[in-house]
């Protein structure tokens, strides 16, 4: 009875029995067959590679904090965490394979985030948001100071092993990509999966109010732990493709705090409660200041500084998105559908 209430009480973004999975299987064939076809090693190490990264990440995020309703501000944690265990398993344990360093490395976030979970059985909103960023801080420490996790090297910037499946070499930038292609089109088809069942309906319903979902037989406390679990191991997983695949170099200072907030900003632009908004607003990080750059280079000629374009940057990205929120402030993904639904959306 509580499950038949809850399925009827709650909004969730069930996807559309006879046509939900179309699109992003037309995306999906898109991008895994027309375009490693355009031979342009920049478009796959400078924007699409590092898009599949950030957009993984902003999926486990989402999970979280869009559906679940749990703000964390310690992302880019979870990814350094992804990125050093994924390095060490790879490196200590002989015969390996790539996936199965990153599923360990993601399963190896997943135990962290449960234990930082646990202050969200009793903290929310800004004091839960405060308890994640201890975690941000607590992890690159560690990383920082433990010499071990970089396998005693004083250099503080590591090279990942190299990556094949089998025989097969994935060194190039191509390769690279169709890696991150495949692995994020897999979690995504899995939190699709996720989000339109029974988890979904708890998830929201966790979000919308506790006490009514505990009323309608939700288990609060075994579910926040669990989508905490599944977050950290998203996010883990970016982590290990962003620096195996896109930075090509293992080391803290690549997810400080700044990343922390550049995901949580994606699925704020991108949309809350939202499997597409994690895409639309990774794009929109990751491509707008490339373009920013580029203008900026076409502007002021070769001899610009590029510390005051980055400053320009920041300011132009900054203002866009306080605009944005402003004119949509439910995201890229609720501005898409209003475009497409005209109709629907002033009813």
């Amino acid at each position: 009875m509580s499950s038949t209430v809850l399925e009827r009480t709650t909004t969730t973004a069930r996807l559309p029995r006879s046509h939900g999975y179309w699109g992003p299987a037309v995306v999906l064939a898109i991008f895994a067959l027309i375009i490693p076809q355009i031979h342009s090693d920049y478009l796959f190490d400078a924007i699409l590679t590092p898009f599949l990264a950030i957009s993984l990440a902003a999926l486990g995020l989402n999970l979280l904090t869009g559906y679940a309703g749990q703000v964390s501000l310690g992302s880019a944690a979870f990814m350094a965490v992804g990125a050093f265990a994924g390095y060490n398993f790879l490196l200590r344990v002989p015969g390996l394979p790539l996936l199965g360093g990153f599923a360990l490395a993601g399963l190896t976030a997943a135990t962290i985030g449960i234990v930082f979970g646990l202050p969200s059985l009793r903290l929310r909103g800004f004091y839960l948001a405060v308890s994640t960023l201890a975690t941000q801080f607590f992890v690159q420490w560690a990383l920082t100071n433990i010499s071990w996790f970089s396998n005693d090297d004083t250099s503080g910037v590591i090279s990942p092993p190299a990556m094949h499946i089998g025989s097969l070499s994935l060194e190039s930038p191509v390769r690279r990509y169709l890696l991150c292609l495949g692995v994020v089109a897999v979690l995504t088809f899995l939190a699709m999966r996720l989000v339109s069942g029974q988890t979904g309906r708890s998830l929201i319903a966790i979000r919308d109010s506790e006490l009514a979902a505990r009323v309608l037989g939700v288990k609060v406390l075994r579910t926040k732990l669990f989508i905490f679990a599944v977050s950290s191991f998203y996010i883990g997983v970016a982590g290990a493709l962003w620096s195996f695949a896109y930075l090509r170099t293992v080391e803290p200072d690549g997810f400080d705090l700044d990343r922390s907030f550049e995901i949580l900003f994606v699925i704020i632009i991108g949309g809350l409660a939202s499997i597409r908004g994690a895409f639309l607003g990774a794009a929109f990080i990751v491509v707008l200041p490339l373009l920013l750059s580029r203008l900026g280079a076409t502007i002021l000629g070769p001899g610009f500084d590029s510390g005051l374009v980055d400053l320009v940057q920041k300011i132009i990205l900054g203002a866009l998105i306080i605009v944005f929120l402003r004119v949509e402030p439910a995201g890229l993904s609720a501005l898409l559908a209003r475009l497409r639904f005209p109709a629907r959306s002033e009813q």
